[in-house]
């Protein structure tokens, strides 16, 4: 070990863990070729001992990450055991003691990155967090960093592998969503409590964070509008591509005159949009710039050797920057601390876009004039409608309309209407439309 190299403990030694172990013990000429400095992992805390695949040779494995944040020989923490706590705690700890810190953790970033980066800022320590978002993509140095120059106007992504999966496997073999979620439970690419990715909370922190370096505002979570694929049929799915869109599980925030858009909910995309061709469990984020115009950043967002790939980047980043004076480093969110704009999330009843409907209706003069009419009062007008055969041996109509874009209030309100009526049953199927021009 060279006399000057960078001593690394890392806070978990599991899957990415243990990828991030031999990446550095696999790459290691190279890394210290780019970073100029040797790095070495010296300790790693894990609960379970280490599986035979990861290389700890000349590695101290503890149990105790305690140990690790409080070791005075150690420079940079890397934070891996995800949740909310002890990571929090133990992140806090390594910072107040001056150590650097790279996180993988984007639910402890979305919730409590304002605390740690104000931390971080007066110790004068970097919290690096690349591999929070979309795992092996880099698309945090790339708003961060590579579009410096351009004022965002607008991030859409597909950025859970899991939901993804699901919606490409109904779209592709015409299954089932339970159906699907069961495989994807098998195959490991969802929990075996699926709620952070089918119901998009793990998008919505992974969104969150987006926003905040592309507007130059303070992590905000608890603001984003969420809504999972649970209710999405394979009928949509079906109905979508008729009339020429795919459904995905989209996070988008955009920049409006009146605030700034922060959901994440399923969304028909025009299907000769790249974006709408992301299948199976790929991650992609298309970032729309003044400058630039729309970039589109493409690959794997989860598994052992991407998120280790983006957490490696982070700790290179982190030694090359170990001599620069904290005020001449790149911000954590992108813009300077004391610049980050109070700037209002849109609630979403103010959010304007098209809509995709789906409703039963009876199959009796007046049932969709009575339906045009509840529209036409609410200021919705209809782009396309399409009445479908009955489904099995049901006597009403499928109806299925794409509307302009128009305020969700308006169409909350419309929707209740409809519902109202004794010639629609059950709900009416709402998706979003977001052609992403």
């Amino acid at each position: 070990m060279l006399l000057n190299a960078v001593k690394i403990g890392l806070l978990g030694l599991g899957t990415v863990g243990g990828g991030v172990a031999n990446v550095l013990s696999g790459n290691r000429k190279e890394i210290t070729r780019r970073a100029g400095r040797e790095i070495v992992v010296t300790h790693a805390a894990t609960r379970e001992p280490p599986t035979a695949d990861v290389d700890t040779d000349g590695m101290t494995v503890l149990k105790d990450a305690w140990a690790i944040v409080e070791n005075p020989d150690i420079d940079v923490v890397v934070e891996l055991i995800g949740g909310y706590e002890p990571a929090r705690e133990l992140t806090l700890k390594a910072i107040e003691n001056g150590k650097h810190v790279v996180t993988a953790n984007k639910a402890l970033i979305a919730l409590h990155g304002n605390e740690i980066f104000a931390a971080a800022q007066k110790k004068g320590v970097t919290v690096a967090f690349e591999a929070a978002v979309a795992g092996g993509i880099p698309i945090i140095k790339a708003i961060r960093e590579g579009l410096a120059g351009n004022h965002i106007d607008w991030v859409a992504g597909i950025i859970n592998g899991t939901g993804n999966f699901i919606l490409t496997e109904m779209r592709d073999k015409g299954r089932d969503f339970a159906d699907v979620l069961a495989e994807a439970q098998a195959l490991g690419y969802a929990e075996a409590d699926p709620t952070f990715d089918v119901e998009g909370i793990d998008a919505a922190h992974k969104l969150t964070i987006l926003a905040s370096i592309a507007f130059g505002i303070p992590l905000q979570f608890d603001k984003v509008y969420n809504e999972g694929i649970g209710r999405i049929e394979s009928i949509d799915v079906r109905y979508a591509e008729d009339f020429g869109y795919r459904i995905k599980h989209l996070g988008l925030t955009k920049r409006t005159a009146a605030g700034i858009e922060l959901r994440v909910h399923p969304t028909l995309i025009p299907n000769r949009r790249l974006i709408a061709n992301v299948d199976g469990v790929m991650n992609a984020v298309l970032v729309h710039g003044d400058a630039v115009g729309p970039t589109l950043y493409y690959g794997a967002g989860a598994g052992r050797n991407p998120t280790a790939s983006a957490v490696v980047a982070d700790i290179i980043d982190v030694v090359r920057a170990l001599t620069t004076d904290p005020g001449n480093r790149v911000p954590h969110l992108a813009f300077q601390a004391d610049a980050l704009a109070d700037t209002p999330i849109l609630p979403m009843a103010e959010v304007e876009t098209a809509y995709y409907l789906r409703m039963q209706a009876e199959d009796r003069p007046g049932v969709l004039a009575g339906v045009t009419r509840i529209l036409a009062d609410q200021g919705i007008s209809i782009e396309a409608m399409m009445q479908k055969p009955p489904m099995d041996d049901d006597e009403a109509l499928p109806v299925v309309m794409l509307t302009h874009r128009v305020r969700e209030a308006q169409m909350d309100e419309a929707i209740r209407r409809i519902e109202a009526l004794e010639s629609i049953r059950g709900h009416v199927t709402r998706i979003r439309i977001e052609t992403l021009n």
